[in-house]
């Protein structure tokens, strides 16, 4: 499944962050300091939002290919599509949603909060190092949160066709996987996941941060 995620990576965060440093620019300066942070959580939501369009085709593809192993992506997207039609890769989308909003609600905030604190201790901007570390931490602590509605989005995606976890209710499913295995069976896999975002968080913000000053450096 990694070709999928290489090819639909970039054009995803391209997407998230052209929405997100948009209305970040339209509204942060007509508010007060205090209500900044609602302009980062807003700003997260419409990205994810937008984003998302790309990234969940590209999830389902990934997810089916690697519980199908012996079948090439291209094959898996031409099975979806003749099985359930366009719509079948989109399967999971406001799942996807309502699993990437209270990450990303979390993540953002918390990022440029962090990078705000910093840069005020040590009396200047943050370097995109810093801004990374920042990340690193932002991006841990919303994947923990969010566990179990990553655990539920997985569910939804891999499911047989007219199962329960098919009708891409999230609160259905989280009910599910907590009456069938608990606590434990919402936050599997929660090691991993932490560890695979805070590393992925501290690449993606500190890249973004030292791209975004050079493109501000010259003009």
């Amino acid at each position: 499944g990694i070709g999928p995620v290489i090819l639909g990576s970039a054009p995803g965060a391209a997407v998230f962050f052209f929405s997100y440093e948009s209305f970040k620019s339209v509204f942060e300066p007509r508010v007060s300091e205090r209500f900044v942070p609602l302009v980062h959580m807003s700003a997260a939501c419409l990205g994810e939002v937008t984003s998302c369009a790309i990234r969940v085709p590209i999830e389902v593809i990934k997810q089916r290919a690697q519980t199908s192993a012996s079948l090439k992506s291209v094959e898996i997207l031409r099975n979806v599509i003749a099985s359930e039609g366009y719509r079948g890769l989109y399967r999971g989308y406001f799942a996807t949603v309502q699993r990437e909003i209270p990450f990303s609600v979390l993540q953002y905030p918390l990022w440029e909060l962090l990078k705000k604190a910093w840069s005020k201790y040590q009396g200047s901007p943050v370097t995109g190092v810093e801004s990374a570390c920042c990340g690193a931490v932002s991006g841990s602590v919303s994947a923990a949160v969010t566990t179990p509605l990553d655990v539920a989005k997985t569910r939804i995606m891999l499911a047989s066709k007219g199962s329960v976890e098919a009708s891409g209710h999230m609160p259905t499913v989280v009910r599910l996987v907590y009456k069938e295995a608990g606590m434990k069976g919402l936050f599997a896999g929660v090691v991993p996941r932490v560890c695979w975002i805070g590393i992925g968080g501290f690449v993606y913000f500190g890249v973004y941060d030292t791209v975004r000053e050079m493109f501000n450096a010259f003009g």
